[in-house]
């Protein structure tokens, strides 16, 4: 547990010092993409077949829109943040059918709750209810290294 609250502590840290370099660099920043778990998913998992879901409430309520987005949080996250200091919209999730030519451009979402390194990380989110959905692949999360290969192919793609 200590070792957990020491990493979350070290991550915050390293989130706020990127907060203040991105907030010195705003005219230079060109594209920001994101790469997580549930700390910094705004919405991967609702377009995937799994429990490790955030939209209903209570998640949300403190969100502009004062409804569930996506977010593991009552409102917005730490990429939302740094999105409004280097002065453009937060980032839309990889999966999202509104992310497409322009809006790639300026950044995506690859944070996926319930992703690992390990293939067996997640398992615990299989929807095992669902007897005619598989249940591997995209079921516990977006493995990071899936993230990884999707946003190369998107960016050689894009230009």
């Amino acid at each position: 547990m200590a070792t957990m609250l020491l990493l979350c502590s070290w991550m915050a840290l390293t989130m706020a010092m990127a907060l203040v370099a991105f907030s010195t660099q705003a005219e230079a920043a060109r594209a920001f993409f994101v790469f997580g778990d549930s700390l910094v998913d705004n919405g991967n998992n609702n377009y995937l077949a799994t429990t490790a879901r955030a939209d209903s409430p209570p998640y949300g309520i403190d969100y502009p829109t004062h409804r569930p987005t996506g977010r593991f949080s009552n409102g917005r996250n730490i990429p939302d943040f740094i999105s409004e200091q280097i002065g453009s919209e937060s980032t839309l999730p990889y999966l999202s059918p509104e992310l497409n030519g322009e809006r790639l451009l300026v950044g995506a979402n690859f944070a996926s709750a319930g992703i690992g390194i390990l293939n067996d990380t997640g398992i615990q989110f299989v929807n095992k209810h669902n007897k005619n959905v598989p249940t591997t692949g995209l079921l516990r999360g977006i493995p990071a290294k899936s993230g990884c290969t999707y946003w190369r192919r998107r960016s050689k793609a894009t230009g």
